[in-house]
């Protein structure tokens, strides 16, 4: 899926015209509105999809969607266009016109921007009545991005390498996490949790705890205060000190620098790791793992972060990617009748286990032990959102955009880099408190 790529310094200049057109620097079009076409046999053209499912379209499971929606609207092609380094490649390309004609919105394009770049979907009102999740892409009172699906945060883990080491019941609290951590390293059979390092992204889904941590869905808005987000009791200050100390405790890879995202899906499905923080979506990916490895896909798991707020676990409901059109597209009908396709039609979510974006479909199979467990599920608010993505910008840190940052945390808890955990946690927020207004 998301895969970084290191850039070499000759592509400083390239950079440089790259921040200039994501922050916006440079001109736009007048909006102009992608709607819902009524008549499919009066929509034509070739749509570009660009999209990080680079295993979803070598596996030709994109080609089955593209086919099944061309039943409806005959008279339109798809191509799709899959990148390793999603984020890295289409914020250069999003400094030309060139961005395709349906993309996944990169986290790096800041919210109040998303007019500059992409086509209105519609009004807030009518499409927040129908959809999940659209205050997450809502300028103005228009949306620009409807998600693929939603997720819930938490750890995905191997069954059978817990019980093997004497744990079968979620941990509550992080003491009790780091302490099953330690148990299954001590059996010597599997790596207790796996970083991803070396790929990067994957350190940012341990960002989706917070406001679950407190159970407080304006966790994220309150980010705009002027205050350190990583002050003590804090819901930041609780995850990076986790992942500092699973990474001092040596419960990790031997190597992070070596790590690899793609042949993790079977070291975690046939046991060899036992436990990685990412969201809920990645549910499907290791199930599928574990039948290409002749094993029971009812062995992955799935926790929520170990906290019990209120006396029971809570868990932040958010959505993946957003899909949403090029405002420079010149078929902006045939682009906005994929997305309604996909959201409403294909099946995606739920052949992915995921939430569905579509707010009268039911919550998916993978998530009935949450349930079970009496998980609050709850979403965060979006009133502060424009304020919050400025600070995170202007403090240089990429609290909510890039995994950066824990890479770093990641190097200073293994010896890789100076520092301790406060002092640095101090640092990041004199730097977020600076850049508050």
């Amino acid at each position: 899926m998301h895969k970084r790529a290191l850039l070499l310094a000759a592509t400083a200049a390239a950079l440089l015209a790259i921040t200039s057109a994501c922050t916006g620097g440079g001109s736009a079009p007048a909006e102009q509105d992608a709607l819902s076409p009524t008549d499919p046999s009066k929509v034509t053209g070739e749509v570009t999809v660009l999209t990080h499912r680079t295993d979803l379209v070598q596996d030709g499971t994109m080609k089955k969607y593209a086919d099944e929606f061309k039943k409806t609207y005959p008279n339109v092609t798809i191509k799709y266009d899959a990148i390793t380094d999603y984020e890295g490649e289409v914020k250069i390309r999003m400094n030309t016109e060139n961005y395709g004609d349906v993309l996944m919105i990169p986290a790096a394009i800041q919210r109040n921007d998303y007019p500059k770049f992409f086509a209105s979907l519609g009004g807030a009102a009518d499409l927040s009545a129908k959809y999940r999740f659209t205050s997450n892409t809502t300028v103005n009172d228009k949306v620009y991005g409807l998600a693929g699906f939603g997720g819930v945060n938490g750890f995905i883990y191997n069954k059978e390498v817990w019980a093997a080491a004497g744990v079968t019941k979620w941990p509550t609290s992080s003491e009790e996490f780091l302490a099953a951590l330690a148990a299954i390293k001590a059996k010597g059979a599997s790596v207790p949790f796996y970083t991803n390092y070396k790929d990067g992204w994957p350190l940012s889904q341990l960002g989706g705890a917070l406001g679950a941590i407190s159970c407080d869905p304006k966790a994220r808005d309150k980010l705009a205060a002027k205050e350190s987000p990583w002050k003590a009791g804090s819901d930041l200050r609780a995850i990076d000190t986790l992942l500092f100390n699973i990474v001092k405790n040596q419960l990790i890879e031997s190597d992070p620098a070596t790590t690899n995202w793609e042949d993790s899906k079977g070291l975690l499905a046939t046991g060899k790791i036992a436990t990685m923080g990412l969201g809920s979506w990645s549910i499907v990916q290791m199930q599928d793992a574990a039948k290409k490895a002749g094993k029971d896909p009812s062995i992955i798991g799935y926790m929520p972060f170990p906290a019990l707020p209120g006396g029971k676990p809570c868990a932040v409901l958010g959505p993946d990617y957003a899909y949403a059109v090029n405002i420079h597209s010149k078929v902006k009908p045939a682009a906005r009748a994929f997305i309604d396709f996909m959201t409403d039609k294909s099946g995606f979510a739920e052949s992915n286990q995921s939430v569905a974006v579509l707010k009268s479909a039911p919550m998916p199979a993978a998530l009935k032990p949450f349930s079970e467990a009496g998980v609050q599920l709850i979403e965060l608010t979006q009133e502060k959102a424009g304020e919050v993505d400025k600070i995170d910008k202007l403090s240089e840190i990429g609290a909510l955009s890039t995994h950066d940052y824990r890479q770093k945390l990641v190097d200073i808890a293994r010896g890789a880099a100076p520092g301790d955990l406060n002092g640095y946690l101090d640092e990041l927020g004199k730097k977020w408190v600076a850049a508050v207004p």
